[in-house]
């Protein structure tokens, strides 16, 4: 008789192909924000809900002067303090049994050989069979100089039937050139096979049911296109600034930091073809060719808009303008809202626009897809019965409150024939009992397992450059963004945006 508590043995367990084998995780820059914060808690709950073998390692590469020991304790405070499961002793004994650290500085060949004894020495007495996945939670500025150290020390090279993959943290350079030039100093050392590039949008649950949605359910596909949506507008709203981010923000903005990975990726997700299989090569197949039919308005004067937010109250807190943040140069023309518009040269969506937005210290914190429809071409009702009516709509939200509203025309109860604009709602908080993976979870597993649908590709990331480089490079000549205050939907200019093309933005 199966045992229904081990899934190894329990043959209708549904994690069964989801279990990663023999592997170690090596992750440079184990004691930044990233690790602490997100890293750690997530491979504390892979290995709480048995995703990760008995066996599985971890080794931690930093400048400080740890014992394992050591290590252990941090690891297990950053566990506590953010894991998503109940903290387990068994679990967490289970986990450090396999946790290494190794000192050094990245530029530091002694330490790579240490690195690379570490390693053996886990193959050895942990069965990890020569499968290791590196992890550059680093500065863009490092990811060269540790790509060679691995291949010095032999680290890059995989034995016979095993597997060596790195996973490198965005942005995947600042421009198309730093691009190209990064994928070429990776691709020196690493299998293109073997590179993963993270985008931890791409691993939200909300961003996978999009393919769920679109292509398991013959009510929304048939309309899915410039027959019947009007526009379509994707938002990444936040409520807080910078933060303590200053040093890598500050000169980037955000157009960088969100509209070429997150928003182009939510953006192919939501306008491409169906894929022949959800396989990587299809599902990549299928977003590069709409990112490259992507037209830039001739105007970008009148299509796109950018703002800093200024100081004001976020809620019941009174807080500072970007300029004044610490570590902010007072005359920087960093952006901290962006705004464009995108045409689509298809079939499916000739006279579309995409409208995609994000900044910081918004009206409140949201990510989403909105599809908006075309009006009915002729309503048989008085004119007064409509007056509330707006466009139906299907929003997508990626977060906080993932799920999907449907929105549409329903009569008022009464004698009188009125329609208004209703909501049908799907929650995922209150639909399912399971509780989805956080995007760190979903993202190192399939780093683990090999499996790559869900990491943009070299050609997706240039692509995306090759969309946004002309729009900073317009910005570029302007000078000063326009402000706006905190706690507001942005800069004037982008409310002027739609304006010019008889639209609005949605209110989330």
């Amino acid at each position: 008789m199966p045992d229904f508590t081990n899934p190894l043995r329990n043959p209708h367990d549904l994690r069964l192909p989801r279990i990663a084998g023999p592997c170690s995780l090596v992750i440079f820059g184990v004691t930044g924000d990233l690790a602490k914060k997100k890293l750690l808690p997530a491979v504390y709950d892979l290995t709480n809900r048995g995703l990760l073998p008995a066996g599985f390692a971890l080794i931690g590469f930093g400048r400080r002067d740890w014992t394992d020991e050591h290590f252990t304790n941090y690891v297990e405070e950053c566990v506590r303090a953010r894991c998503r499961t109940p903290f387990n002793e068994a679990t967490f004994a289970q986990l450090a049994s396999g946790l290494r650290f190794v000192s050094g500085a990245f530029d530091d060949a002694d330490a790579f050989t240490r690195l690379s004894d570490t390693v053996s020495e886990l193959d050895r007495d942990r069965g990890t069979r020569g499968n290791h996945a590196f992890y550059m939670s680093v500065p863009p500025s490092a990811f060269p100089v540790v790509s060679r150290q691995l291949a010095a020390s032999g680290l890059a090279k995989s034995p016979e039937g095993a597997w060596r993959r790195v996973i490198i943290e965005k942005p995947f350079g600042h421009d198309l050139a730093s691009a190209q030039e990064l994928d070429r100093v990776v691709s020196e050392v690493f299998d293109p096979n073997s590179v993963f590039r993270i985008d931890h949008y791409l691993g939200k649950e909300t961003v996978q049911n999009l393919l769920a949605l679109r292509f398991a359910n013959m009510m929304f596909e048939p309309v899915w296109n410039a027959n019947y949506v009007d526009h379509v507008q994707i938002t990444m709203a936040e409520d807080f600034g910078i933060g303590s981010r200053a040093g890598y923000f500050d000169g980037i903005g955000i157009a960088r930091d969100v509209i070429q990975n997150h928003l182009l990726q939510l953006f192919a997700l939501t306008a491409m073809e169906e894929p022949v299989s959800f396989s990587a090569a299809d599902l990549a197949a299928e977003k590069t060719k709409v990112l490259s039919a992507v037209r830039l308005p001739k105007d970008l004067s009148h299509h796109t808009a950018r703002g800093q937010y200024a100081g004001g109250w976020q809620g019941s807190e009174k807080v500072v303008g970007y300029l004044e943040e610490h570590g902010v140069d007072p005359k920087s023309t960093t952006e901290t809202y962006a705004a464009v518009r995108l045409d689509v040269d298809t079939r499916r969506w000739a006279g579309v626009p995409f409208y995609l937005r994000t900044g910081k210290r918004l009206g409140k914190r949201v990510s989403e897809i909105a599809v908006m429809f075309k009006r009915a071409p002729h309503l048989p009702f008085e004119s007064t019965a409509t007056r509330e009516l707006g466009s139906n709509a299907v929003v997508i939200r990626v977060q906080p409150d993932e799920g999907v509203t449907l929105r549409f025309g329903a009569k008022v109860p009464g004698t009188a024939m009125e329609v208004r604009d209703v909501n049908m709602d799907f929650s995922y908080g209150s639909s399912f009992t399971e509780a989805s993976p956080e995007a760190y979870e979903r993202l190192i597993l399939d780093v683990l397992l090999g499996d790559p649908p869900l990491f943009p590709t070299t050609k997706e990331v240039e692509l995306s450059w090759r969309i946004l480089d002309p729009i900073e490079e317009y910005w570029a000549t302007l000078g000063q963004p326009q402000q706006y205050r905190a706690g507001t939907w942005g800069p004037a200019e982008a409310d002027e945006m739609l304006a010019a093309d008889g639209r609005a933005w949605r209110l989330p």
